[in-house]
């Protein structure tokens, strides 16, 4: 049984429904992303290894923000690199494969886990390794929200959060599908924009992600 702090991570991805994957080439960008994503409703932010200084950045947002937005680190591959991120702060640790040593660290101090998995025999190992939710990577490469669904007819206790490929015109799909939660790149994070110095694209996309999700649900 998860800790109420562990409880309380899970249930805050699971509410928002979305969870923005951050890749940025620079720290300003990353914060700028935050506050649009912010500004648009989602108050949960992935932020992946692949930033440069990501383990600083993770401490430093939560640090500022860290009581107003649900911090977690993505793309962390190996037990090491998620005890630095959980030791900067990190409220949950995602990876887009699966290792069983990373959510053995995870469970040891009760942070959320979600690993990537693929394959229906990945799926049960990570859940029987004993991850929160299983992050279903990459989810369009395999069918979508088609092949979500029949993945959960056989396992439908394990909690799916699909990424890679999902995009506003299937986000419904998959919480229909009974995704979670649904992770979202640069379809979400357009650091593109950011950088011309429009952050309210990113702003608009997250009211969308939000919405769509929402819709699904009340369904």
């Amino acid at each position: 049984m998860a800790d109420s702090k562990k409880q309380d991570v899970i249930d805050t991805i699971v509410q928002e429904g979305v969870v923005p994957v951050l890749r940025a080439e620079s720290h300003e960008i990353a914060l700028q992303a935050v506050e649009a994503l912010r500004a648009g409703g989602i108050g949960v932010v992935e932020v992946t290894m692949t930033v440069p200084g990501a383990v600083e950045l993770i401490a430093r947002l939560n640090s500022e923000i860290g009581g107003e937005c649900l911090i977690g680190a993505g793309t962390v591959l190996d037990e090491r690199v998620a005890a630095r991120c959980v030791d900067a702060g990190a409220r949950f640790i995602v990876s887009p494969a699966l290792n069983v040593a990373t959510i053995e660290f995870c469970n040891t101090r009760d942070i959320p886990v979600l690993p990537g998995a693929f394959t229906p025999t990945e799926v049960l190992t990570a859940w029987n390794a004993g991850a929160d939710m299983v992050k279903l990577f990459p989810a369009g490469a395999g069918g979508g929200p088609s092949y979500l669904k029949s993945l959960r007819a056989p396992l439908p206790e394990v909690k799916f959060v699909p990424t890679g490929g999902v995009s506003l015109e299937n986000a419904g799909d998959y919480i229909r599908a009974g995704a979670m939660a649904i992770g979202i790149g640069a379809d979400l994070v357009d650091t593109k924009a950011i950088r011309a110095g429009n952050a309210k694209v990113v702003t608009e996309q997250a009211k969308r992600y939000l919405a769509a999700v929402s819709a699904a649900r009340s369904r």
